[in-house]
């Protein structure tokens, strides 16, 4: 009986606790975000839970793995614009030349830096149901032409993507593209309305 009693009072006693972790709709916590080339620089940024819920709702729908990737796009889109008010990168510019010496722009470097930040936090917030992230990786055909990029894996086909922001202006969807074209310098469907694996 004395133990019955104990157990009915504990399990009233750890329902009632407070919850310590964070919500699945909480804006997740800050983190780094690059803010000059090479990321030699940068600044620790919180958003906002409705800045946050604007993301979250890109992925509200089920979608093929083709679909995902078409949200992934918009939400790093959608992240570039949220971090870079606050940060300054509002202003980067693609490539590097256009906007080279202005603050707030950024080299590949520091684009797949932030590019991999931004999905580790859709990763993390359970967002993405058929991709993973994976490390960032570098091409160089040339020896002076080396460019960096994030890299997402479809786990249902196991084909690896660049998700690539750097030839765009900040907030703009990054392309998207099977990274064995990607590693060849091949051209990007400038649409990207097809992100299959065919």
């Amino acid at each position: 009986m004395k133990a019955a009693v104990l157990i009915t009072t504990l399990a009233l006693y750890f329902t009632c606790l407070p919850a310590t972790g964070r919500s699945a709709t909480s804006a997740p916590p800050a983190f780094f975000s690059c803010t000059d080339y090479h990321c030699r620089n940068g600044q620790e940024v919180l958003l906002e839970p409705a800045q946050w819920r604007q993301v979250r709702e890109l992925f509200a729908r089920d979608a093929s793995p083709a679909e995902e990737r078409q949200r992934v796009r918009q939400a790093i889109a959608l992240l570039e614009q949220q971090v870079g008010s606050r940060t300054g990168t509002w202003r980067d510019l693609a490539g590097n030349v256009a906007g080279a010496g202005e603050p707030g722009q950024l080299d590949c470097i520091a684009e797949s830096k932030n590019t991999t930040t931004y999905l580790r936090l859709i990763r993390d917030a359970g967002l993405l149901k058929w991709h993973a992230v994976e490390q960032r990786q570098v091409r160089h055909p040339l020896i002076f032409n080396v460019h960096w990029t994030a890299v997402i894996r479809d786990t249902r086909s196991q084909r690896r993507y660049a998700v690539d922001s750097w030839f765009l202006d900040n907030g703009q969807p990054p392309y998207i593209q099977p990274l064995e074209e990607w590693k060849s310098g091949r051209g990007f469907k400038t649409g990207q309305e097809d992100l299959g694996d065919q």
